[in-house]
């Protein structure tokens, strides 16, 4: 068995499960959402030898254990947030100006 098509014991992995089935979800949520299962997706340590699409438990760094079907193994970390707003990419070195303007002002 490969990484294409299953992982070994030990193995990096990233398992899928489904939270809460669509009758289960809020009320109140938009019709195609709420038409969708919530799944979440979880990487860690395969507890066991599985496929790609079968079960398997998973420890995860922080030592829970979490059993999903097998969706990849030695996932990457690919998320993202996109493009920071313009008006946040400067807040953190215009504050710490305020913050030193303050101090000195205060003799601090």
């Amino acid at each position: 068995m490969n990484e294409r098509t299953g992982c070994q014991a030990g193995d990096w992995v990233e398992v899928e499960r489904v939270v809460l089935e669509p009758g289960e979800r809020a009320d109140g949520l938009p019709e195609d959402t709420a038409r969708q299962p919530l799944k979440m997706w979880v990487k860690g340590f395969a507890r066991a030898a599985a496929r790609i699409g079968e079960k398997v438990e998973v420890e995860t760094m922080t030592g829970r254990v979490v059993e999903g079907t097998l969706t990849d193994v030695l996932p990457g970390y690919t998320h993202t947030f996109g493009r920071p707003p313009k008006e946040l990419v400067a807040i953190g070195r215009d504050l710490r100006a305020r913050v030193a303007a303050y101090r000195a002002r205060e003799g601090r």
